[in-house]
């Protein structure tokens, strides 16, 4: 269940139904959300949104400001998005890049070697 709080503004149902298909983005990628919570502040000039969510392995957190409301819904929903792509990603891509360049991979041998030629 998502949870929107919000202060100077009263929350209707576009603003839900935006914030909603935002976090709809990020439950395709096959990761529990846990007690997603977002927060909206009126600031002059413009709008600050905040969004937590927890996840298995940690917990997303983003905040945007722009003078639209909407916009600051769509950046801080590309925000968590990037960041659960790099969590549910990160996995492959350590394992990769350590199959992609084994000439990086410190060869512990050769430098013992050298120290007992000197």
């Amino acid at each position: 269940m998502l949870k929107i709080t919000s202060k100077q503004l009263e929350v209707t149902a576009p603003i839900r139904e935006r914030i909603e298909s935002r976090f709809d983005k990020l439950s395709r990628h096959d990761v529990q959300l846990i007690n997603p919570h977002v927060i909206i502040t009126e600031e002059k000039p413009g709008f600050k949104i905040e969004a937590s969510v927890g996840i298995p392995n940690g917990e997303l957190f983003a905040q945007a400001k722009h003078d639209n409301l909407y916009a600051a819904i769509t950046a801080m929903g590309q925000k968590l998005e990037k960041q659960l792509n790099r969590l549910t990603h990160k996995p492959e891509a350590q394992r990769f890049a350590s199959i992609a360049h084994p000439e990086d991979a410190v060869n512990v041998e050769d430098d013992y070697e050298e120290e007992d030629a000197a």
